[in-house]
């Protein structure tokens, strides 16, 4: 591929299978130019260090995108008050605030009402026997119904968080005028949430949150209602399509599904390995820019540049990960970088004397 001439992206329609592009691009030329359906073209990182640069190197800045136009798989851009757009302090600030509603002892205390939740659904899929559907019947009502009981919204209402989680996220299956319509649909019902919770008040997240806003001052109206809106849509659509791509490839390897239901305490170990195996779209998304020249992958990036960064390879590079492209649900490894390069694991690093158990080509 000519350097200067940039590739069109995403390589492949296929999410489960990566293009072979990937492991070429890793070994000949980490950092390509690539050209996404909309705005400029942008360098891609497909090496695990590179990634992790980019990612957590201060020179590199989100927030610079809403000066650009910023390389994307949908025609609108991301909105400018999204969490996702800030760079630290600010991002830091908010993430902060909602961290509160992740702690370890709120989410051991909700852990119960999970596992019901599940148990129902797993039931109702039995009760329908072979009419049961992973998708409708569990993958889809799971999160949904887990993030509504978290934020308090009432279950008849619930089909509407599916409709308005999709046009955040989607990109070919509303018009930008439907997607719009959506999304203001939803930020009026988080303000009608929140309006119900100053008048009503109550100990759970949107209390807390409210409670940030009123009495310590360290949320605007408006970040409030996004940073609800955006616990609504990361936590349900990735969720529920993780859970359908999990156990289709469980599935293909049926000899390491057999081990994992042998010994439900591999479960942690399974999932990690499942998240850096199992991509989480055809693409990527999100460019940083550079704020100065920076090198990466031995070529520099011009000061106003934006790199994008492929997680799915950088999930399966050969000079980090043991035959990369094998799911090994025994993986002991470097942490991946599926949710980013702030996320670590409790992998331990490759000891002294370990093998590889796949019998594949050198990697």
């Amino acid at each position: 591929m000519p350097v200067n001439q940039p590739a069109t992206y995403p390589f492949t329609a296929e999410k489960l299978d990566l293009s072979p592009l990937y492991s070429t691009l890793r070994k000949e030329q980490p950092l390509s130019r690539i050209q996404l359906p909309y705005g400029e073209p942008a360098w891609l990182a497909t090496r695990y260090e590179d990634a992790r640069l980019v990612l957590s190197d201060p020179r590199f800045s989100r927030n610079e995108s809403l000066r650009r136009d910023e390389p994307r798989m949908r025609s609108f851009p991301t909105p400018p008050d999204a969490l996702m757009i800030l760079d630290p302090p600010e991002h830091t600030r908010l993430r902060r605030l909602a961290s509160k509603a992740f702690t370890v002892k709120r989410v051991e205390d909700w852990r119960p009402r999970v596992e019901r939740i599940a148990a129902e659904l797993a039931d109702g899929m039995l009760t329908k026997g072979t009419h049961a559907d992973l998708v409708t019947d569990f993958a889809l009502p799971l999160p949904i119904s887990v993030i509504s009981a978290l934020l308090g919204v009432p279950f008849e209402d619930r089909g509407d968080f599916h409709v308005w989680a999709e046009a955040f996220i989607s990109t070919t299956k509303y018009t930008e005028e439907e997607a719009a319509k959506h999304r203001a649909s939803l930020t009026a019902y988080m303000a009608g949430l929140i309006a119900d919770h100053r008048d009503n008040p109550r100990d759970d997240l949107i209390g807390d949150l409210v409670a940030a806003r009123d009495e310590e001052d360290r949320l605007s109206e408006r970040e409030l209602q996004t940073m609800l809106s955006g616990i609504l849509v990361g936590g349900f659509e990735t969720t529920a399509t993780q859970i359908t791509n999990f156990v289709y490839v469980l599935l293909a390897h049926p000899e390491q599904l057999a081990a994992l239901r042998a010994d439900l305490d591999r479960i942690p170990q399974a999932v990690e390995e499942l998240l850096r195996f199992v991509p989480l779209s055809i693409g990527t998304t999100f460019a940083r820019y550079a704020l100065e020249d920076v090198e990466v992958g031995g070529v520099t990036v011009r000061a106003g540049e934006p790199v994008m960064v492929a997680l799915h390879s950088a999930n399966r590079d050969e000079s980090v990960f043991t035959c990369p492209h094998q799911l090994d649900l025994e993986r002991r490894e470097a942490a991946h970088v599926a949710f980013g390069a702030a996320y670590t694991t409790a992998w331990a690093p490759r000891s002294p004397g370990w093998n590889c158990r796949w019998p594949c080509a050198p990697c």
